[in-house]
C-alpha cells in the first residue's frame, strides 16, 4: 500500500461534522439567489427515485436547503434551458450539464460492452436514433412502447435501444415527464462547449474525486469514492493529484481528505431545521452517517413491513447540525400524517413539530396528525408543540 503524506490538518469530530454540513448546504445562509440550480451545482448530483410520499426525492433535496421553493419552480430549474441532464452517478441522478465531460470514462466503459447483456434486433438501435433525429425529444412510449412482455425487465426493443444509447452518450435524458424519461440526441441537447469525450479516464476520475471532496467537505476514501460510485482503486489512482489534502479526524479510524477551501475558514452560521429525503446526499453513505452523526440510517421501503423499525419512508430530522429523529410521513387530503415518529430525546419534540408544520405547508396541507410516537409522553408533547 502506498504510504500517505502527513495530514495537513487535525480536525476534531465536531469540526468535521460542521465542515460536512456547510459543504452540503446546511450551515450558513442559503444562497437563495442561485436557487435550485445553485444547489445542484453545489452538490454535483441529486438522486432521483420513484418513491413519492410528501414529494419526490429530487424535490425534497432543494427544499431541505432553501425552504419552501415551489415544486413547479424546482422542476423548471432542473430541466429547462439545458442546465442539467440525467445519468448514472451515485445512482440515477440529475447532474449539472457542465459535468457531461467528466462521465466520458463511464460512457466508454459501457461502449466496451457492445451487447450489454442483450441482443437487439438488427436495425433497432439505428431506428431509435433516426426517430429521435426526425421527431425531437421523445419518451419510450413515443418510440414504440417500453414493454413487450419479453425478457430483460420486460423492456421492448426500442426501450432497450434507447437506454443503451443513453448509457453510450449518444442520447441524453433531458427531463422527466410524468416520471417517464424524455430522450433527445446528445448532439442537440448538450451545449457544444461540453459535448465531447476528450478527457481521458484518469482526468475524468481526478475531477470527479475533487468535486466529490468539495461536495462532502471532508471524507474518507470510501466516502469520496461512493459519491459518484467510483471504485476504491480509481480513487487511489488520482487522489494525490486531485487537489484534496489529507487530514486526520478525531475518532475516525481511517485516513481522510478535505477540500482545502473548507479548511480555510471556520464553518459558522445558522443551522437548518428540516426533514431530509432518505436519498439526500448528506446521508448517502451509511457508515459515514453513523461516523459523523452517530445516527443509523436505513431506507426501509424495500424491507418487509413486519420487519420495519421506523417506517416505509422514514425521513431523518436535522436540527442544530445533528440528526435527532425521524418520521415516516404520508398525506391524506390536506392532512400530513406522521405515521410513525421516532425521537432521540425530548429535546427533539419542538424541532420535529417545526419541521412537520413547515413540510405540511410546503406540500399544501393545513394540518398535521401524529399516529404513533415512541411513548405516550412523546406523542402528547409533540401534539402540544404542533398546536402552538
Amino acid at each position: 500500500m502506498t504510504s500517505l503524506p502527513p495530514p495537513a490538518a487535525e480536525l476534531s469530530a465536531d469540526e468535521a461534522r460542521r465542515i460536512a454540513l456547510r459543504a452540503q448546504g446546511f450551515l450558513g445562509v442559503p444562497d437563495r439567489r442561485a436557487g435550485v440550480r445553485g444547489v445542484l451545482r453545489h452538490l454535483g448530483a441529486v438522486q432521483l427515485d420513484t418513491i413519492s410520499v410528501l414529494a419526490r426525492s429530487h424535490e425534497l433535496v432543494p427544499y431541505a436547503r432553501l425552504g419552501a421553493v415551489g415544486r413547479k419552480t424546482v422542476e423548471e430549474a432542473y430541466w429547462s434551458g439545458g442546465h442539467s441532464f440525467e445519468y448514472w452517478s451515485h445512482a440515477a441522478c440529475i447532474l449539472p450539464v457542465e459535468e457531461w465531460p467528466h462521465f466520458a470514462f463511464r460512457r466508454r466503459a459501457y461502449r466496451s460492452r457492445p451487447h450489454w447483456n442483450h441482443e437487439l434486433p438488427d436495425g433497432a438501435y439505428e431506428q431509435v436514433i433516426k426517430q429521435l433525429r426526425a421527431e425531437g425529444p421523445l419518451t419510450a412510449t413515443d418510440l414504440g412502447g417500453a414493454k413487450n412482455k419479453g425478457e430483460w425487465w420486460d423492456w421492448s426493443a426500442s426501450k432497450v435501444a434507447v437506454e443503451r444509447a443513453l448509457m453510450y452518450g449518444e442520447v441524453v435524458c433531458t427531463e422527466r415527464r410524468g416520471w417517464k424519461r424524455v430522450y433527445d440526441l446528445a448532439e442537440r441537447a448538450i451545449p457544444d462547449a461540453v459535448l465531447h469525450d476528450d478527457l481521458d479516464d484518469t482526468e475524468c476520475l481526478r475531477r470527479l474525486v475533487r468535486l466529490a471532496g468539495q461536495s462532502l467537505g471532508v471524507g474518507t476514501r470510501a466516502d469520496i469514492a461512493d459519491y459518484h460510485r467510483l471504485k476504491g482503486e480509481q480513487f487511489d489512482a488520482v487522489v494525490a493529484d486531485s487537489g484534496l489534502v489529507p487530514v486526520s479526524v478525531q475518532g475516525w479510524s481511517k485516513p481522510a481528505w478535505a477540500d482545502p477551501e473548507a479548511l480555510a475558514t471556520e464553518p459558522r452560521g445558522r443551522h437548518r431545521t428540516t426533514l431530509l429525503s432518505p436519498f439526500d446526499s448528506l446521508v448517502w453513505e451509511r457508515a459515514r452517517t453513523e461516523r459523523i452523526f452517530g445516527f443509523t440510517h436505513r431506507l426501509e421501503a424495500y424491507v418487509p413491513k413486519p420487519k420495519r423499525i421506523h417506517g416505509y419512508f422514514a425521513m431523518p430530522l436535522l436540527s442544530g447540525g445533528r440528526l435527532i429523529g425521524r418520521v415516516d410521513p404520508a398525506r391524506e387530503g390536506r392532512t400530513l400524517v406522521a405515521k410513525q415518529v421516532s425521537l432521540d430525546s425530548p429535546k427533539a419534540v419542538r424541532p420535529m413539530a417545526q419541521a412537520l408544520l413547515e413540510a405540511a405547508e410546503w406540500v399544501g396541507c393545513d394540518s398535521v396528525r401524529v399516529e404513533r410516537a415512541g411513548t405516550p409522553q412523546e406523542a402528547a408533547a409533540l401534539g402540544a408543540a404542533l398546536a402552538t
